[in-house]
């Protein structure tokens, strides 16, 4: 049933339709990593609790809490914007509504709105997620004048951690660790050294009215203090017209560690162990685990405490997260704490049996804490990767949009979770976060953990958009990553020119070949043996080897393929390699065996003419399959002349133009901005590839671009 209602949507959904989707959705999500979850606070249903709850939020995040709150017997009421009418988590609850249009300050930002269907429902309690309204102390607070309870903290704990200046003036009182620095002027070298000295080397010497790394040094010892002071200064009067300097705390190679709290407003609180997360791009985490490979008992301990001392500190009563930098001699500093459910909350909850947001509901009601401290432990091991629509290869991901055609979670393998609020037909758009899902895994041991992760990301079938598999599975098995030498600084160091796919060894390339050379095979065989063909095909034979030439990355290998009984021989380079397995063509994962080594593989794309897209060792591969008279006719083709693009802007991936800074007839000069792009809450900035005089401007300010869509071009 549907009504409108002041100009908004109201959608009823069909109840017993919504059981028998919800069911089939909530079986597909349930492997055995959900029996780690409530094992220590298992749900009281003679408990008091609310009768319905609003969810302020879209995507996984709200399926989460659905998911939490059918456990508990409270009715759940979805928002939506008129773009995610069909979503995952409308169609999952009780009730939902229509807000207004996509971008999210007419939806899911649109506070009045909220409000009207919080009236209408006579809802009890709001759940915001995180992101959107999840830190808003204007919206808490409104909610506690109309008498709805806020699932989070109060809104004066999140004023209070909101403001980075008054949560660290707080956190200093409270006695937790702080990153030392000066805040007044250095007004010489010599103050310089003893501030230096004073705070403990290393320091970082940077500009007061600083930025873009102007002016900025660290300094090792009293020679190189010195020697920063004079650089930084004189950087900063050149660049800024303000020599003006200040200095503090240098945190060498960084780890990235939070660690979970959750108190009750009955001055209880407790610490749930730490979290690693490390591992980021553009400040954004991309893995994370739990526990950390870095953190003893006596360091979790000390963070730990000092985590529920600045929650108590400003009255805390929910599920939060106190974030701090650790150098490399554990020494642990406070970044900031965030006050809501992290996105990573996962891998909490199965080294701990905790249910996060459980907890967080009980807590809003008025429940005390039913866990002691001593009640928390770590059982095994939890790595959660983040999977997102986009491209790896460009700058270590850059959006991408289009529509799921081919959606399959590996919730196949046990001890594997995946977070989603999306579905086969899905359409993941340019208005909001590309995440696609969190999987998560777990086991004994954090090698058995990551097998699992390797797994998993191998056995995940993502058909309409780019992702980011390729890189969260060449993490799983690098060096540094494998032996826990990881900082913030990860990926820059591993990957200094970017992400350029999995670096095969000559044995995973001879593989790679010799299995491609058997999907040409079949292919050509299977297309022989057609039933009730009007026109029998031109021959009727089929050689017994099949001498074939396969190109990977320009890397040509010669193989001679030949099947017996539904097995496969291949020559290469010398030696034969057994190829065995189901290699049925339509199906979207291949569990290979290749000279007694086990491969998940995923066929994307074969055109029937020896153009093969394949995912091999989690990157995808373009790869040329030819017969040695092909092969022949081929070299003799001309080849085809590659496009000048140095003149042309082109769009990067699909979105909204911000700005154009140029118009026609305009000189600009090579890497000069030229106007800049937003998609998925992301800006970026693009530049001209060579100096030239603008030819045209194709595009307008607020429009939308499609992914390689010229923008602009030069004379």
């Amino acid at each position: 049933m549907a009504a409108v209602r002041g100009g908004r949507c109201l959608f009823r959904l069909n109840r017993n339709k919504l059981v028998i989707f919800s069911s089939i959705k909530l079986v597909r999500n349930t492997s055995s990593i959900k029996q780690k979850i409530n094992t220590l606070d298992p749900i009281d249903h003679h408990e008091s609790k609310f009768d319905k709850i609003l969810i302020a939020n879209r995507g996984e995040i709200a399926c989460r809490i659905i998911k939490t709150c059918r456990q508990m017997g409270i009715k759940t009421v979805a928002i939506h914007s008129d773009v995610d009418s069909t979503a995952l988590h409308v169609k999952m609850a009780d009730e939902a509504y229509c807000l207004g249009p996509a971008p999210t300050n007419k939806s899911y930002l649109n506070v009045d709105a909220i409000f009207d269907v919080i009236q209408k429902t006579s809802t009890q309690a709001v759940h915001p997620g995180y992101g959107f309204l999840s830190e808003n102390m204007d919206f808490a607070q409104r909610l506690e004048k109309l008498g709805v309870a806020f699932i989070g903290p109060n809104w004066k704990s999140i004023a209070a951690m909101g403001d980075k200046i008054e949560s660290k003036r707080i956190a200093k009182e409270a006695k937790v660790n702080t990153i030392p620095g000066f805040d007044g002027v250095v007004e010489s070298p010599e103050t310089c050294i003893k501030i230096a000295q004073e705070i403990g080397y290393p320091v970082m010497i940077k500009a007061s009215a600083g930025g873009g790394g102007k002016g900025m040094r660290i300094a090792w010892n009293d020679k190189d203090a010195m020697e920063g002071f004079r650089f930084s200064s004189q950087e900063a009067k050149a660049s800024f017209g303000d020599d003006r300097l200040l200095v503090e705390k240098f945190v060498d190679n960084p780890r990235h560690i939070e660690i979970q709290v959750l108190c009750d407003k009955h001055g209880n609180g407790i610490y749930l162990n730490e979290r690693e997360c490390s591992i980021q791009r553009r400040n954004q985490k991309v893995i994370e685990e739990a526990p950390s490979t870095f953190v003893d008992k006596d360091l979790r301990k000390a963070m730990g405490q000092q985590a529920v001392a600045l929650a108590k500190a400003v009255g805390y009563d929910s599920a939060g997260t106190v974030e701090f930098l650790v150098d490399s001699k554990k020494n642990f500093y406070f970044l900031e704490m965030n006050t809501r459910l992290q996105v990573e909350h996962p891998i909490t909850e199965c080294i701990t049996g905790v249910d996060l947001v459980q907890q967080m509901i009980r807590v809003a009601k008025g429940h005390p804490l039913r866990i002691k401290q001593e009640n928390v432990g770590i059982s095994g091991w939890a790595i959660e990767s983040r999977v997102y629509a986009e491209d790896p290869y460009k700058n270590f991901g850059l959006p991408s949009v289009g529509r799921l055609y081919k959606y399959i979670e590996p919730l196949h393998i046990e001890n594997v979770r995946c977070d989603s609020g999306i579905q086969e037909g899905s359409e993941i758009s340019i208005f909001y976060d590309p995440m696609i899902c969190k999987l998560i895994t777990y086991g004994p041991s954090r090698q058995n953990a990551i097998d699992t992760m390797i797994k998993a990301l191998d056995a995940y079938v993502i058909r309409g958009v780019s992702h980011n598999i390729p890189l969260l599975r060449d993490i799983m098995t690098e060096f540094n990553f494998v032996e826990g030498n990881i900082t913030t600084k990860y990926l820059y160091d591993v990957y200094p020119e970017g992400f350029q796919g999995k670096l095969l060894t000559e044995v995973e390339t001879e593989h790679l070949a010799s299995l491609c050379g058997c999907i040409f095979v079949r292919h050509e065989t299977r297309s022989r043996h057609f039933l009730n063909q009007p026109q029998p095909p031109l021959e009727s034979t089929l050689p017994t080897d099949w001498n074939l030439i396969t190109e990977i990355k320009g890397q040509k290998t010669e193989l001679c393929v030949t099947e017996k009984n539904q097995k496969f021989q291949v020559s290469v380079n010398g030696r034969n390699v057994f190829v065995t397995g189901d290699l049925l063509l339509s199906a979207p994962v291949l569990q290979m065996n290749i000279e007694n080594e086990d491969y998940t593989c995923q066929l994307i794309k074969h055109d029937g003419a020896g153009n093969m897209r394949i995912r091999f060792c989690g990157t995808t591969f373009n790869v040329r399959v030819l017969t040695e008279i092909a092969a022949e006719y081929e070299r003799i083709m001309p080849e085809k002349p590659e496009k000048d693009i140095s003149k042309v802007v082109l769009a990067p991936m699909p979105g909204l133009l911000k700005s154009i800074s140029c118009k026609v007839g305009d000189m600009v000069g090579e890497g000069q901005e030229v106007c800049v792009i937003e998609a998925m809450k992301m800006q970026n900035s693009l530049a001209i590839g060579t100096t030239g005089k603008v030819k045209s401007v194709n595009c307008k300010e607020g429009e939308a671009v499609e992914e390689d869509q010229i923008i602009i071009e030069l004379e």
